[in-house]
């Protein structure tokens, strides 16, 4: 199966999943709860405060090398967006790509998610665990506060 299948099957739309295909086009579905959703909107909602001259969105599909990711929440240059606004998934990765930690969810999943989206061509990664601390990552590795957004808070409270 590929993404726009997916897109376009009337099964699969208003689940609530998060989908992702693997690297075999084969569904991954990912239950939500309303505190990650909470995280999501936040963080959206911050990181548009502090960049506004770019997009941010939530629920962003990825092509990989290991399929569709969806980031659950991205920030996309003026430019960048140009480019990706009518593709069905992005086939650059939006220059910041944000992963809400669910208790399903593995540090060996995330950090594969990280290096997947670094080879799409973000330029950070950053990860919020499920009590709002925020990590910020380059393909160099951790940073203290995020080079992009340099406002941005390491804890996101709700």
């Amino acid at each position: 199966m590929n993404w726009q299948e997916v897109c376009d099957n009337p099964n699969l739309k208003n689940l609530p999943f998060k989908i992702e295909l693997n690297e075999y086009g084969n569904i991954l579905m990912s239950p939500t709860k309303v505190y990650h959703a909470a995280f999501q909107g936040e963080i959206e909602y911050l990181l548009r405060s502090i960049l506004t001259n770019g997009k941010t969105f939530p629920e962003c599909a990825i092509l990989t090398a290991k399929g569709i990711k969806v980031a659950d929440v991205i920030w996309v240059s003026k430019n960048r967006f140009k480019q990706i606004k009518t593709e069905v998934a992005c086939s650059i990765a939006p220059e910041i790509c944000i992963e809400v930690m669910f208790l399903s969810n593995s540090m060996l999943e995330m950090n594969e998610k990280k290096h997947l989206y670094f080879e799409a061509g973000a330029e950070e990664f950053w990860l919020c665990d499920e009590t709002g601390n925020v990590k910020f990552y380059n393909k160099h590795g951790c940073l203290e506060y995020s080079n992009l957004a340099t406002k941005f808070p390491s804890k996101v409270e709700l």
